[in-house]
């Protein structure tokens, strides 16, 4: 798997720290801004990363590139994808897919039509703890209860109290504690149970973005809630009851650092964790390489369905509460 890399935040920098032990994957080129030239070079060198460019449609032209991994601001994620699919390239991009369903939905069939796969870079899913989790559900009886809470105090809340609005904090790039971090609870649930039978979003507002909500999931025969807040913090806890056992998380749904398990009758939680130790990250992209480089068509539908319904959620959601994002309009 041949790698282009759109981008040069924070999320780049984490990539980078794991990328060389990701067997089959080669790093080819990496694409910025002009203003961040000095970041590339520095990328180039660390990473080994052949080529750099300030000018994105030199990467998408670059026929050494097989695939685009789009790791920009959330608002800036389907153009790139756009972007790339017409060139010709497979897109791993960064969550959230989009900014809603629409521009999803219209990756999803142009990807058809240019013939290129298409994945979202979301760690839960190839943890394998997730298939851990998974298999315990059984053992749970009847889910009552599912509750995901990841309230993380933001560094730049303070600013944003000032009047300096930063991206996480900003409508017009699709930002909010929802896109940010609530993202991932749904992410999570959507995994094990599917589509919710209805949605609602209970959002704490400021200059028109959610620094703050409660999301809650009706799934019929049990209730989710989703809880995801950028302006004050708790502990990290996710928890999934039954009727005869229950499972915990004390991580948060992207990092998945192992889990508990107990049953009614147990005095103490089984604890089990299959990360390996490693980065949040590693898992998914190994996974990318098998997914791409035998073009496991099922396999990344599948993951596609999941994306689709998250965006679903997500943007209904939002609209619910009153946050509308320029792509909504």
């Amino acid at each position: 798997m041949r790698v282009g890399i759109i981008g040069a935040g924070m999320i780049v920098y984490d990539f980078l720290t794991f990328a060389h032990e990701v067997a089959g994957m080669e790093l080819i080129a990496i694409s910025a801004t002009p203003e961040e030239e000095d970041k590339l070079k520095q990328f180039c060198e660390k990473a080994g990363i052949k080529r750099y460019y300030t000018n994105s449609d030199d990467l998408f032209t670059d026929d050494e590139v097989e695939v685009i991994y789009v790791a920009v601001p959330n608002h800036l994620h389907f153009m790139f994808s756009k972007k790339a699919i017409e060139a010709g390239k497979h897109v791993i991009c960064e969550k959230p897919f989009t900014s809603n369903l629409r521009e999803l939905e219209e990756l999803v069939a142009l990807a058809k039509e240019k013939d290129v796969l298409m994945i979202e870079a979301v760690s839960t899913h190839y943890n394998p703890n997730m298939a851990g989790i998974k298999e315990k559900l059984a053992e749970l009886g009847q889910v009552k209860i599912v509750s995901a809470n990841y309230s993380q105090y933001s560094s730049r809340y303070n600013a944003f109290k000032e009047g300096d609005v930063m991206p996480a904090f900003n409508p017009e790039m699709s930002g909010g504690a929802l896109m940010d971090l609530n993202i991932y609870n749904i992410n999570f649930v959507v995994a094990l149970f599917g589509e919710p039978l209805a949605v609602d979003y209970q959002a704490n507002i400021t200059r028109g973005i959610d620094t703050s909500g409660i999301l809650t999931l009706d799934y019929g025969s049990f209730k989710c809630v989703c809880i995801g807040a950028k302006d004050c913090k708790a502990p990290i806890s996710t928890t999934i009851q039954g009727d005869e056992g229950f499972i915990r998380m004390t991580t948060p749904a992207n990092v998945m650092g192992g889990y508990t398990f107990a049953l009614n009758g147990d005095k103490e939680e089984e604890v089990y964790d299959f990360s390996e130790g490693k980065h949040r990250m590693y898992h998914e992209f190994v996974r990318f390489v098998d997914l791409l480089d035998n073009v496991k068509l099922d396999e990344i539908d599948d993951m596609l369905d999941i994306s689709l319904i998250t965006m679903k959620i997500q943007t209904e959601a939002r609209l619910k509460a009153g946050i509308v994002f320029p792509a909504d309009e």
